[in-house]
C-alpha cells in the first residue's frame, strides 16, 4: 500500500465474471467510506479474450490504474493469465490464482503452446502464491459461473473489510434467484486454505 491506497489487479478470460468482481470490491470499499476507482479492459472478452480490471481504494485515489510492480493483490481467474501479469505484482504482493486452465484458440490450433504446468511455474516464481480450486468448488455447487464469487471469498480474507460488508454487496449485485448460491460460493471461498 502507498498512502493508504490498496492496488488490486483482477485478470482472466472473458466470461469469468471479472467485471462483476471488480464492481463488488469497489462497492464494498465505497460503503466503508473509502474512495475507489476502477478501470476495465474488455478486449475480445466475448470471444474468450483477456479481461483485466484495475482497482484502487483508499482515503483518496487519483487514478484507477495500477502501475507495474505495485499490485498489492493480483487475483487471476486463469493460470496462464497469472504468469502474463506477474510484472504488476508488488514485491510483497499477494498472488491468488484460480487453478483453471482455459486453452486459448491460438494454442488449441497448435500455433503456440500452452504451458504444461503453469501452476508449478507460478509456485517457482512466487513461492507464496495461493492456488485456489475455485472451478472445483463451483462445480460442486452446480454452477461454473460462481468462480468469481469463490475467488472473492478467498480474497476477502486479505482485505480490510468485514465479511458482512461483502455479503451485503454481493446480495445487492447478483440477481435474486442467484443470491443464495452466490453467498454460499463466497462462504466456501472464505473457508479455502
Amino acid at each position: 500500500m502507498n498512502n493508504g491506497v490498496t492496488n488490486i489487479l483482477l485478470v482472466g478470460v472473458g466470461g469469468q465474471g471479472i467485471i462483476l468482481a471488480s464492481e463488488v470490491i469497489s462497492e464494498v470499499a465505497l460503503r466503508q467510506g473509502l474512495d475507489s476507482k476502477k478501470s476495465e479492459v474488455h478486449g475480445m472478452s466475448q470471444r474468450g479474450g483477456v479481461v483485466s480490471s484495475h482497482l484502487r481504494f483508499g482515503p483518496k485515489v487519483y487514478s484507477p490504474l495500477v502501475e507495474e510492480g505495485t499490485a498489492d493483490i493480483l487475483c487471476s481467474f486463469e493460470l496462464l493469465e497469472s504468469l502474463r501479469w506477474l510484472n504488476y505484482l508488488a514485491p510483497q504482493g499477494l498472488l491468488l490464482c484460480n487453478d483453471q486452465k482455459i486453452i486459448p484458440p491460438i494454442a488449441a490450433s497448435g500455433i503456440t503452446h500452452y504451458l504444461d504446468d503453469p501452476a508449478a511455474e507460478l509456485r517457482r516464481q512466487i513461492p507464496g502464491a495461493i492456488i485456489v480450486p475455485a472451478l472445483e468448488v463451483s462445480q460442486q455447487l452446480g454452477n461454473l459461473r460462481l468462480v468469481n464469487t469463490v475467488m472473492m471469498g478467498r480474497m476477502s480474507r486479505h482485505m480490510p473489510f468485514e465479511a458482512e460488508a461483502w455479503r451485503a454487496v454481493i446480495g445487492d449485485f447478483v440477481p435474486p434467484k442467484a443470491r443464495a448460491l452466490n453467498l454460499e460460493a463466497f462462504e466456501r471461498g472464505r473457508q479455502l486454505p
